[in-house]
């Protein structure tokens, strides 16, 4: 695989168009903006002062090779793991502090690498626990009813143990799940991972949709292509340093990017 440098480099765009979009990306009010952080598991540094931006109503891709610190940042976000250094800031306040639950509270919701259902509870139990940290007296019928929507699958299934859902219908439920507690920032870690090339098709139309529907997306993927491919901005993470930034579809075009996630 080649190695980039360890300095960001910004990638310009191929079309006027593309140009317009990455502009537009630069230019909008971000939801959630990372600063120099730093992560550590013991003495071992996973993530070496990250910097980047997640824009209102787009959606931003983190792409990289297995180990690169991709998932460390999502929990890093997420608060569930505590940076050494660096800020987090989410629609303007800092929340390098907060704890898990405040976090969801305020809005971010993260769906896990690997699925992580729980699998001897009904689909529909396993729905509703998304809303825990929603007011008992808000109704969640409608919201159910929308990802039942999405997902007809999931109502078919909804009172069976979500254990005994095929994979693609356990990353649907995860993306469902997530989607019970209305959340202005949608984390996703992997949703590709372990899937049948139509399914990963139909998850990530979803995910174009959820897009087009408003929510803010910070999409990790290590099949570059498809995340690039959907993006309207893209970090490229090695090492735990981001050593590349763009338009998505300027970084797919990229020879390093290219040679080094593509095979190319």
């Amino acid at each position: 695989m080649t190695t980039m440098s360890a300095s960001a480099v910004v990638i310009g765009t191929e079309t006027s168009r593309d140009s317009e979009r990455a502009n537009e990306v630069v230019a909008a009010d971000p939801v959630l903006e990372i600063a120099g952080i730093s992560t550590f598991y013991g003495p071992v540094q996973a993530l070496d002062n990250i910097s980047l931006r997640v824009p209102e109503g787009h959606l931003v891709a983190l792409v990289g090779a297995n180990g690169a610190g991709k998932s460390t940042l999502l929990r890093t976000i997420s608060g569930l793991e505590s940076p050494r250094s660096g800020s987090i800031r989410y629609c303007g306040e800092d929340i390098t502090q907060r704890p898990p639950v405040r976090r969801v509270q305020a809005g971010i919701a993260q769906v896990p690498e690997g699925r992580q259902v729980f699998g001897p509870l009904s689909v529909e139990d396993n729905l509703m626990l998304g809303a825990y940290t929603r007011s008992r007296r808000e109704p969640l019928g409608a919201d159910l009813e929308s990802v039942y929507t999405m997902f007809p699958i999931l109502k078919e299934k909804r009172k069976l143990p979500a254990g005994t859902l095929s994979g693609g219908q356990q990353q649907m439920l995860v993306i469902g799940r997530a989607l019970m507690a209305k959340p202005r920032l949608l984390l996703l870690d992997e949703p590709s991972m372990g899937l049948a090339p139509l399914l990963v098709e139909e998850i990530f139309a979803t995910i174009n949709q959820l897009r087009e529907d408003g929510i803010t997306v910070f999409l990790v993927e290590q099949n570059a292509s498809l995340a690039l491919g959907a993006a309207d901005y893209g970090y490229v993470l090695e090492t735990g340093h981001v050593v590349m930034e763009g338009h998505g579809q300027a970084l797919l075009n990229d020879e390093n990017v290219q040679s080094a996630y593509l095979g190319i």
